[in-house]
């Protein structure tokens, strides 16, 4: 058997109920979300409960899918299955950061609660949208933005798959552009233009914030969405870098598997992962656990 690495999902797919079974049916689980709620008070209560738009709003979106991300993880490793590498999209990379013991649970999570406050704010005082374009390759979509002001690719998400961030006021013509080419894009129900330009005021901010935060070296490898590569270097740097850049999943797909990982398991939150994963590399074994019954029917 080849070896084995857990991703963590990102904001997009969260849901009310998100994290519940765990909790009810994994004492690891458990302690990640009392931590939480230690720290932000009804943080479970609101993946559990929270309406859709409540869950919706970044601030909230942040911190909840943290946490349901890594009481999945938390979950499957009580199992004891460990991975020998882990990643995660956009948020999720800050649970992986947790998971590797860069940061503890607890220095995680206020990060992570300061990332997506950083993070709404931006979006309101520069708003922006999302497209997520498909049938096109990367190289025709980079080509097509270089054409409209403040337009960027920004998520690298699988040979089939690119998200760009825009101005509003380009949304339309921009899906014609796409169009013409035979792509399609499709807008993303998100409330800012991350990863991107306009972010760079709240990476600014996030990078002030870790001045007072302690990283360790990684128990487990972490692959950071900015280079594609194992964290090394500044890790403060990294952490920052990825809040105004292009995320890179594509890259890191594709060297987990030069490194021998055939089997992938997407912790937390949806199966949006697991689909890209697939696409990117059919040979991998991609699998999901976000709730009891993926728990219970985990089998490597």
């Amino acid at each position: 058997m080849g070896k084995i690495a857990f991703v963590f999902s990102g904001q997009g797919a969260q849901y009310p109920g998100m994290g519940k079974e765990l909790y009810d049916n994994s004492p690891a689980a458990k302690a990640v979300f009392d931590m939480a709620d230690g720290i932000r008070k009804e943080t479970s209560k609101q993946c559990f409960e929270g309406s859709k738009e409540e869950l919706s709003v970044t601030v909230n979106t942040q911190p909840c899918v943290f946490a349901a991300d890594l009481a999945a993880a938390r979950a499957v490793a009580e199992k004891g299955l460990k991975p020998d590498y882990v990643a995660g999209f956009s948020l999720g990379e800050i649970a992986a950061l947790a998971f590797s013991g860069m940061l503890s649970d607890e220095e995680a999570f206020k990060l992570v609660c300061k990332r997506g406050e950083l993070m709404d704010k931006e979006a309101k005082n520069n708003p922006g949208a999302m497209l997520a374009v498909l049938k096109l390759p990367a190289d025709k979509i980079e080509e097509i933005c270089s054409k409209f002001s403040d337009t960027y690719p920004v998520n690298y998400n699988s040979p089939a798959q690119t998200v760009v961030a825009t101005k509003e006021e380009n949304v339309d013509a921009l899906t014609e552009a796409f169009a013409s080419q035979k792509g399609r894009a499709k807008r993303l129900a998100v409330s800012g233009a991350f990863h991107s330009p306009f972010m760079a005021k709240a990476a600014d901010g996030l990078f002030e914030y870790m001045k007072n935060v302690e990283f360790k070296t990684p128990e487990v490898p972490v692959y950071s969405n900015f280079t594609g590569k194992p964290y090394e270097g500044d890790y403060k740097s990294l952490v920052k870098a990825q809040v105004e850049n292009p995320v890179r999943w594509q890259t890191i797909i594709e060297n987990l598997v030069s490194e021998g990982v055939d089997t992938i398991i997407e912790v937390g939150v949806g199966k949006t992962l697991t689909g890209l994963n697939g696409r990117i590399n059919k040979d991998i074994k991609a699998i999901k656990v976000e709730n009891l019954s993926d728990l219970e029917a985990l089998e490597i």
